[in-house]
């Protein structure tokens, strides 16, 4: 599995910011997909993620902002980000993991894409 996310960038406070995973091979919709973050000195915090049929979770600190979605057909998830504040400034990696549960842990996410640098400036 190669997870590979894209879309970030430089952003002013209140602006929005797409980002894009592509997951390698098949089974797409099997699979959970995640998205977490990490400033640092930090340890990486799940944001969001969701499951096949579109069951979706979000950390507090995102809910209402930011919505994810799923192309089951591109193999692609994304994660919309709306309102920017500067304290999302972080890098967002997306993740996958095989199952049912959206999990919140890293731990639980065997597969990991790169990263993408998000900056959000006041």
């Amino acid at each position: 599995v190669q997870l590979q996310a894209s879309g970030g960038g430089l952003v002013q406070a209140g602006g929005s910011l797409r980002l894009s995973c592509v997951k390698s091979g098949r089974a797409f919709s099997s699979y959970i997909m995640g998205w977490f973050r990490q400033t640092p000195g930090k340890e990486r915090e799940f944001v969001a993620g969701i499951a096949n049929r579109g069951r979706k979770s979000y950390a507090d600190s995102v809910k209402g902002r930011f919505t994810v979605s799923r192309d089951d057909a591109k193999n692609t998830v994304y994660l919309q980000m709306n309102s920017l504040r500067p304290d999302d400034t972080a890098v967002y990696y997306c993740a996958a993991r095989e199952g049912s549960l959206i999990q919140t842990r890293t731990a639980d996410y065997p597969w990991w894409g790169q990263g993408t640098q998000v900056t959000v400036s006041s």
